[in-house]
């Protein structure tokens, strides 16, 4: 092949690979929903899924697959093409599914192409008001004195609720026993009532409760404090190193074209900087996130993986699914 031969020929070939990004999209895209309708990772979705058609000019279809602490919906999407078409919002429960199943349904790491972190949101650990505890490290010490007797409240076995409290037990070395439930609003039922001791809640269904003087606040999870409620202290003033946040992440199927994923993260990174999406996510607890890049994104989903696989494994929960 003659040199003027070949530098057509590579020229064709970057095209091609250039093609997809620079055409896409041409028809609708699927935006996965893994989470029931109406709560704030679902609410966050549509958000997003209505930016993002504005933005591209085609309609995003927004579709709920529920179950199984969002893993059904992710699991679909593991199956979908990988020709940027079809994307989910994923929440922290990505972290955890492949130690938590015997049979993980797929590989967090490998599985997909991480396109865009969105937003996070800190949890806030609560109590009854009649428990005597005031702070953190009152909790801490009555529950020393108290091996085994307070009981903590989760939505369910492995939530991010469950693990948290796991978390805080062994950087404690407390004894507190574990309460799922089958959500969060029959957990602060069961809190407010006084029947368990403590839980780690969304600050977006405790804070009325707390403002209504039904819950008391002994710290948040995050390392800074909510604008929305600057008195309640950090965790990590009294548990250095102790930072934990939900967190969701735009995904789409491994080996979508480089370029459309170098698109998306664009559009979404613009979508979250907007004054309006900032407020949308603020009203329902969360934080927007300016995203790192999507290969930046690979690592942190592997380092969330192997964190909160050894609080899984340490909490005995590891395989049991």
């Amino acid at each position: 092949m003659r040199p003027g031969q070949l530098s057509l020929a590579v020229a064709g070939v970057f095209l091609i690979v250039q093609a997809p990004a620079q055409d896409y999209p041409t028809r609708p895209i699927r935006l996965i929903s893994p989470f029931a309708a109406g709560g704030a990772n679902d609410l966050l979705c549509r958000a997003l899924g209505a930016k993002l058609a504005d933005r591209l000019g085609t309609s995003v279809v927004i579709e709920n697959r529920p179950g199984a602490g969002a893993v059904i919906g992710i699991t679909t999407l593991a199956r979908s093409p990988p020709d940027g078409y079809t994307l989910a919002l994923s929440g922290s429960t990505l972290a955890v599914s492949g130690t938590l199943y015997k049979k993980p349904p797929f590989d967090a790491t490998n599985d997909f192409d991480p396109i865009a972190l969105v937003a996070h949101y800190p949890f806030l650990l609560v109590v009854n008001p009649s428990l005597p505890a005031h702070s953190v490290p009152e909790l801490v010490q009555l529950a020393k004195e108290q091996p085994g007797n307070l009981l903590y409240a989760s939505p369910g076995v492995a939530t991010s609720q469950h693990l948290y409290a796991e978390l805080f037990k062994s950087m404690t070395g407390i004894d507190i026993a574990h309460i799922p439930y089958n959500g969060s609003s029959p957990a602060l039922v069961d809190i407010v009532a006084g029947r368990v001791s403590l839980m780690f809640a969304a600050a977006a269904v405790s804070l009325p409760l707390i403002q209504e003087g039904k819950l008391r606040a002994l710290g948040v999870t995050s390392v800074e404090r909510l604008k929305n409620a600057p008195d309640i202290p950090p965790i990590a003033d009294t548990l250095p190193g102790f930072n934990a946040l939900n967190w969701t992440i735009v995904l789409a199927p491994a080996g979508a074209p480089e370029g459309i994923v170098n698109k998306l993260h664009g559009e979404l990174k613009a979508i979250m900087a907007m004054t309006d999406v900032q407020e949308q996510t603020a009203r329902v607890g969360m934080m927007p996130i300016s995203s790192p890049a999507p290969g930046e994104l690979r690592s942190f989903v592997s380092s969330e993986v192997a964190r909160w696989g050894g609080i899984v494994r340490q909490a005995g929960i590891a395989g049991t699914h």
